[in-house]
Protein backbone atom coordinates (compact mmCIF):
# COMPACT_ATOMS: atom_id res chain seq x y z
CA UNK A 1 0.00 0.00 0.00
CA UNK A 2 1.25 3.51 -0.85
CA UNK A 3 1.66 5.88 1.83
CA UNK A 4 -1.59 7.87 0.52
CA UNK A 5 -3.89 4.90 0.32
CA UNK A 6 -2.47 4.42 4.23
CA UNK A 7 -3.63 7.65 5.21
CA UNK A 8 -7.01 7.55 3.31
CA UNK A 9 -7.70 4.09 5.02
CA UNK A 10 -6.65 5.31 8.38
CA UNK A 11 -9.09 8.55 7.92
CA UNK A 12 -12.03 6.67 6.48
CA UNK A 13 -11.52 4.24 9.83
CA UNK A 14 -11.20 7.07 12.40
CA UNK A 15 -14.31 8.55 10.64
CA UNK A 16 -16.30 5.11 11.10
CA UNK A 17 -14.68 4.91 14.88
CA UNK A 18 -16.21 8.81 15.17
CA UNK A 19 -19.88 7.97 13.42
CA UNK A 20 -20.11 4.91 15.87
CA UNK A 21 -19.73 6.30 19.29
CA UNK A 22 -21.65 9.64 18.24
CA UNK A 23 -24.60 7.36 16.99
CA UNK A 24 -24.42 5.23 20.05
CA UNK A 25 -24.79 7.93 22.72
CA UNK A 26 -28.62 8.33 24.10
CA UNK A 27 -31.02 9.94 21.84
CA UNK A 28 -32.49 11.53 25.38
CA UNK A 29 -32.00 14.16 27.35
CA UNK A 30 -33.35 15.59 30.65
CA UNK A 31 -31.27 18.79 32.64
CA UNK A 32 -33.14 18.98 35.91
CA UNK A 33 -32.36 21.64 38.86
CA UNK A 34 -34.59 22.15 42.13
CA UNK A 35 -34.03 24.88 44.70
CA UNK A 36 -36.38 24.80 48.32
CA UNK A 37 -37.98 28.30 48.48
CA UNK A 38 -39.38 30.09 51.17
CA UNK A 39 -42.96 30.78 49.24
CA UNK A 40 -46.17 29.28 48.66
CA UNK A 41 -46.73 27.47 45.68
CA UNK A 42 -48.85 30.65 44.39
CA UNK A 43 -46.40 32.65 44.16
CA UNK A 44 -44.09 30.99 42.12
CA UNK A 45 -46.98 29.69 39.68
CA UNK A 46 -47.69 33.54 39.38
CA UNK A 47 -44.35 34.30 38.00
CA UNK A 48 -43.30 31.27 35.93
CA UNK A 49 -46.69 31.05 33.97
CA UNK A 50 -46.82 34.65 33.18
CA UNK A 51 -44.03 34.95 30.75
CA UNK A 52 -43.75 38.87 30.98
CA UNK A 53 -42.37 37.85 34.77
CA UNK A 54 -40.51 35.34 33.72
CA UNK A 55 -38.52 37.58 31.85
CA UNK A 56 -37.53 39.00 35.55
CA UNK A 57 -35.84 35.53 36.62
CA UNK A 58 -34.73 34.54 33.39
CA UNK A 59 -31.02 33.99 33.48
CA UNK A 60 -30.73 34.23 29.65
CA UNK A 61 -32.38 37.90 29.51
CA UNK A 62 -28.75 39.17 30.88
CA UNK A 63 -26.86 37.34 27.95
CA UNK A 64 -28.05 39.96 25.30
CA UNK A 65 -29.57 43.49 26.68
CA UNK A 66 -30.27 44.45 23.29
CA UNK A 67 -32.50 41.23 21.82
CA UNK A 68 -36.26 42.07 20.81
CA UNK A 69 -38.92 40.19 22.53
CA UNK A 70 -42.94 39.74 21.31
CA UNK A 71 -45.58 38.61 23.45
CA UNK A 72 -48.16 36.37 21.83
CA UNK A 73 -51.51 35.06 22.73
CA UNK A 74 -52.87 35.32 26.72
CA UNK A 75 -50.81 37.25 29.01
CA UNK A 76 -50.75 33.82 31.22
CA UNK A 77 -51.19 30.20 31.17
CA UNK A 78 -51.84 28.12 28.03
CA UNK A 79 -51.23 29.76 24.49
CA UNK A 80 -48.73 32.34 26.21
CA UNK A 81 -46.03 32.57 24.42
CA UNK A 82 -42.17 34.53 23.83
CA UNK A 83 -40.35 35.00 20.64
CA UNK A 84 -37.11 36.05 20.86
CA UNK A 85 -34.45 37.68 18.45
CA UNK A 86 -30.90 37.75 19.86
CA UNK A 87 -27.38 37.38 19.68
CA UNK A 88 -25.21 34.11 19.32
CA UNK A 89 -25.74 33.42 23.10
CA UNK A 90 -29.43 33.48 23.12
CA UNK A 91 -30.13 32.92 19.45
CA UNK A 92 -33.50 32.71 17.53
CA UNK A 93 -36.47 30.89 19.16
CA UNK A 94 -39.85 31.04 21.09
CA UNK A 95 -41.32 29.68 23.98
CA UNK A 96 -45.14 28.70 24.99
CA UNK A 97 -46.86 27.46 27.42
CA UNK A 98 -48.60 24.56 27.05
CA UNK A 99 -50.19 23.45 29.51
CA UNK A 100 -50.54 25.24 33.53
CA UNK A 101 -51.59 23.30 36.61
CA UNK A 102 -52.38 25.89 39.01
CA UNK A 103 -49.54 26.08 41.85
CA UNK A 104 -48.31 22.87 40.42
CA UNK A 105 -47.01 22.87 37.45
CA UNK A 106 -46.16 25.10 34.06
CA UNK A 107 -44.95 22.92 31.05
CA UNK A 108 -43.53 24.71 28.06
CA UNK A 109 -42.66 24.30 24.59
CA UNK A 110 -39.19 25.68 24.03
CA UNK A 111 -38.33 26.33 19.91
CA UNK A 112 -34.86 26.99 18.68
CA UNK A 113 -34.43 28.30 15.07
CA UNK A 114 -30.81 29.58 15.91
CA UNK A 115 -27.78 28.91 16.85
CA UNK A 116 -29.77 25.37 16.43
CA UNK A 117 -33.00 24.31 15.73
CA UNK A 118 -34.67 21.87 18.06
CA UNK A 119 -37.43 21.49 20.07
CA UNK A 120 -37.59 20.95 23.13
CA UNK A 121 -40.28 20.35 26.22
CA UNK A 122 -39.95 22.73 29.53
CA UNK A 123 -41.10 22.22 32.88
CA UNK A 124 -41.54 23.97 36.08
CA UNK A 125 -42.97 22.20 38.98
CA UNK A 126 -43.98 23.54 42.76
CA UNK A 127 -44.44 21.24 45.84
CA UNK A 128 -45.28 22.38 49.09
CA UNK A 129 -42.95 21.30 51.77
CA UNK A 130 -44.34 22.87 55.15
CA UNK A 131 -44.10 26.52 54.68
CA UNK A 132 -41.97 26.49 51.87
CA UNK A 133 -42.20 25.32 47.77
CA UNK A 134 -39.72 23.01 46.47
CA UNK A 135 -39.46 24.30 42.76
CA UNK A 136 -37.64 22.26 39.91
CA UNK A 137 -36.75 23.20 36.30
CA UNK A 138 -36.40 20.48 33.98
CA UNK A 139 -35.55 20.33 30.07
CA UNK A 140 -35.75 17.71 28.47
CA UNK A 141 -35.76 16.36 24.25
CA UNK A 142 -34.35 14.39 21.94
CA UNK A 143 -30.81 14.48 20.64
CA UNK A 144 -30.66 14.41 16.68
CA UNK A 145 -27.07 13.31 15.33
CA UNK A 146 -25.68 16.80 15.82
CA UNK A 147 -27.19 16.78 19.13
CA UNK A 148 -25.21 13.73 20.03
CA UNK A 149 -22.24 15.20 18.48
CA UNK A 150 -22.06 17.89 20.54
CA UNK A 151 -22.52 16.19 23.82
CA UNK A 152 -19.54 14.51 23.51
CA UNK A 153 -17.35 17.99 23.55
CA UNK A 154 -20.21 20.15 25.85
CA UNK A 155 -21.56 19.61 28.96
CA UNK A 156 -24.99 20.73 28.22
CA UNK A 157 -25.98 19.44 31.35
CA UNK A 158 -23.35 21.79 33.38
CA UNK A 159 -23.78 24.57 30.87
CA UNK A 160 -27.52 24.65 31.25
CA UNK A 161 -27.93 23.57 34.83
CA UNK A 162 -25.75 26.32 35.73
CA UNK A 163 -27.94 28.44 34.48
CA UNK A 164 -31.42 26.65 35.71
CA UNK A 165 -29.50 27.32 39.15
CA UNK A 166 -29.12 31.03 38.46
CA UNK A 167 -33.07 31.42 37.16
CA UNK A 168 -34.08 29.47 40.02
CA UNK A 169 -32.20 31.67 42.58
CA UNK A 170 -33.65 34.82 40.92
CA UNK A 171 -37.33 33.20 41.17
CA UNK A 172 -36.24 32.74 44.68
CA UNK A 173 -34.88 36.24 45.62
CA UNK A 174 -38.15 37.72 43.97
CA UNK A 175 -40.08 35.41 45.62
CA UNK A 176 -39.19 35.64 48.86
CA UNK A 177 -38.82 39.72 48.96
CA UNK A 178 -42.80 39.44 47.67
CA UNK A 179 -44.04 37.78 50.40
CA UNK A 180 -41.95 39.64 52.72
CA UNK A 181 -43.22 42.88 51.88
Amino acid sequence: MTMPSKFLLALALVTVVLLVIVASQPSYFRIERSIIISAPPAELYAQVNDLRQWQQMSPYVKLDLTAKYTFAGPSAGPGASLAWVGNNQVGVGRITITESRPFELVRMRLEFAKPFACTNAVEFTFRQTGTQTAATWSMFGKHNFIGKAMALVMDMDKLRGAQFEEGLANLKSRSEATVSN
